[in-house]
């Protein structure tokens, strides 16, 4: 690993959202959904029937350049907490986790916290793309899930 700290390989994003903590994990833990809220422009699409329910699930994703991800599930609590490890199908994951964590405030307003985690990529070649990948594209998808967890976009 380079010198660069972990703290430069771990990115997140923070946003408190008007809807109950169970919405917003559908939108999550259903693949199929997810590129309605992409942030990054990078997913493509899913089949239905991918709901995650438990660590160990896998789920397939077609990314925007064609290209196909299965997605090891790596941490899961109903309604709370979801992180995955991408990866080529067939092959180990490179070392980067995306996760979502969800903490009710109240019974209609959730906090919810995006992280890309990149301290075990140890691809090379995959290092501009992660470090291209900045708080600010977390940002944009934590707010594309709340305008639809919401109800400002369908």
């Amino acid at each position: 690993m380079s010198p660069e700290s972990n703290l430069q390989r771990v990115v997140s994003a923070v946003r408190d959202v008007s809807a109950p903590a169970s919405v917003i994990f559908e939108l999550i833990a259903d693949p199929a959904l997810q590129p309605r809220w992409d942030g990054n422009d990078n997913l493509s699409q899913a089949r239905a029937g991918q709901r995650v329910r438990a660590v160990g699930d896998v789920f397939t994703m077609t990314l925007t350049k064609g290209s196909v991800r299965e997605n090891q599930v790596v941490e899961f609590t109903e309604g709370r907490r979801i992180a995955w490890l991408p990866a080529a199908p067939g092959q180990e994951p490179p070392g980067h986790l995306w996760r979502w964590e969800l903490e009710p405030t109240d019974a209609s307003t959730t906090r919810v916290i995006h992280t890309y985690d990149w301290t075990r990529l140890v691809d090379e070649q995959r290092i501009p793309r992660a470090k291209a990948t900045t708080s600010d594209k977390l940002q944009a998808s934590v707010d594309r899930l709340a305008a639809i967890a919401e109800g400002r976009t369908t």
